[in-house]
């Protein structure tokens, strides 16, 4: 039998104009913005509707904002959002969690802005960088990264052929210079504010655990496919733990998707601004059914 699958994007997919559609249109959606102006203290809808690349570029603008378009999003669908199984890139995994009840707005909207916080501050305590590795299979780039002295990890396995790095700059650029003697198309440095997904998250790691534990979750209305694990969770004691590992842990997104397709789901809608993940999925079960919702 065939299965919907809904999967929430990370950041990378934000753009100027974000959101003000519904909050115009929709009395619900401009309800939940103004809740979240409220919440974090400054209006991040005028950042969202009418700031610049640079405004939404900032950690603690671009990850809420991600988050509330794609919550509201798909809460304006109603009884349509009627998924199977869901999954979220990075800090769409928190996305995922309240579309499938197990946190609540407000509480999802204070762990995201608590997460953007902890690890802007984690940057600053130790600078590092990603990159992107194109062409090179996965196995080959976690051999060159364990071979390379200093910090340099996987840290998303985005699709197959691309891979990206993070760690510390030096032992990040020296790995790339081996992915491109190994044969690999590209080996780039990308413009981030630090080491996403490596151990250089760990003071945000330790911070945001605190903030988990101390929040209610609620058991998923549906399997929630996790970036740490690519397996199919239900239970919330093991949500919990799988959300505070995932800073300092890959996002295993190539293997979530075909754990997914493999579990039954033939349609993946992504819900949120942009079309990164629905390219992803595309090369990642080339058979499944790809639409999205902005």
């Amino acid at each position: 039998m065939s299965k919907n699958a809904f999967v929430f994007p990370g950041q990378g997919s934000q753009f100027v104009g974000m959101g003000k559609d519904l909050y115009e249109s929709n009395e619900i959606a401009k309800d939940m913005f103004e809740r979240a102006n409220e919440i974090l203290g400054f209006r991040i809808t005028d950042l969202m509707f009418a700031g610049t690349d640079e405004d939404l570029r900032q950690t603690n603008v671009t990850q809420p904002a991600i988050f509330l378009h794609s919550v509201i999003r798909a809460k304006l669908m109603g009884s349509d959002f009627n998924a199977d199984m869901v999954a979220g890139h990075s800090l769409g995994e928190f996305s995922a969690l309240v579309a499938a009840g197990v946190l609540d707005f407000e509480d999802g909207l204070k762990l995201v802005y608590q997460r953007a916080m902890a690890m802007q501050e984690a940057c600053e305590i130790e600078s590092g960088t990603m990159a992107a590795v194109l062409a090179l299979a996965d196995d080959k780039v976690e051999e060159i990264c364990e071979s390379t002295p200093g910090i340099v990890v996987p840290a998303n396995y985005n699709c197959p052929g691309q891979l990206v790095i993070s760690g510390a700059y030096t032992a990040v650029e020296a790995a790339c210079e081996a992915m491109k003697e190994a044969g690999a198309k590209r080996a780039l440095i990308l413009p981030v504010g630090g080491a996403f997904h490596s151990p250089l998250m760990e003071p945000a790691r330790e911070k945001l655990a605190t903030a988990i534990e101390n929040t209610v979750f609620n058991d998923p209305s549906c399997p929630i496919y996790q970036n740490v694990t690519a397996k199919a969770e239900t239970d919330k004691t093991i949500i919990k733990q799988n959300l505070v590992s995932q800073l300092t842990a890959p996002v295993r997104w190539t293997q979530s998707v075909q754990q997914m397709f493999n579990d039954g789901a033939t349609q993946f809608t992504e819900v949120g601004p942009g079309k990164v993940l629905q390219g992803l999925v595309k090369k990642i079960a080339p058979e499944a059914l790809v639409a999205g919702l902005q």
